[in-house]
């Protein structure tokens, strides 16, 4: 990985980090997955934090909180997703820190879904190894947010 895009711990400094990115109106647009209030936002936080079966890194861009990368278990499969504040968009961090983050996971296939009009993402995803497998339309980020998506598939390190 590059020197200057590093993974680390969640600490707890990051949340109101995480918590403006994930207000930002392009951001939201772009990830189709509706703001959180303050206080709903932090108690997710907290839980996932604490859910052993979620993997979570913050990522680092020379030296600041550049956003989050993170693994969880979906529906009886390992996902992938990550969030990137709007003015670290377009340097390459999003599929450096990926990448690197993947390195990391040695299971396999690890699954990821985009919103279908997020082409920036799906390019991310795509340079990283995973393949389109299908679309749905479905939530999204909450239950409440239906969006169609592209459905991503890695089922080999591509390292």
């Amino acid at each position: 990985m590059n020197s200057d895009v590093k993974l680390r711990e969640v600490i707890e400094s990051d949340l109101p980090i995480f918590f403006a990115q994930q207000l930002d109106p392009e951001a939201v647009q772009a990830a189709a997955i509706p703001p959180r209030e303050h206080d709903v936002f932090m108690a997710h936080w907290e839980k996932i934090l604490h859910d052993e079966a979620i993997i979570i890194n913050t990522i680092l861009f020379e030296g600041q909180v550049a956003g989050n990368v993170l693994s969880f278990p979906h529906k009886g499969k390992r996902e992938v997703g990550y969030w990137l504040g709007r003015e670290f968009w377009g340097k390459g961090i999003a599929s450096r820190a990926l990448s690197a983050f993947l390195e990391q996971l040695e299971e396999r296939p690890l699954y990821a879904s985009v919103a279908r009009p997020n082409i920036a993402s799906l390019r991310v995803l795509q340079k990283c190894g995973f393949t389109i497998i299908g679309e749905e339309k479905g939530p999204f980020g909450r239950e409440d947010n239906v969006i169609e998506q592209y459905i991503l598939e890695l089922k080999t390190r591509v390292f």
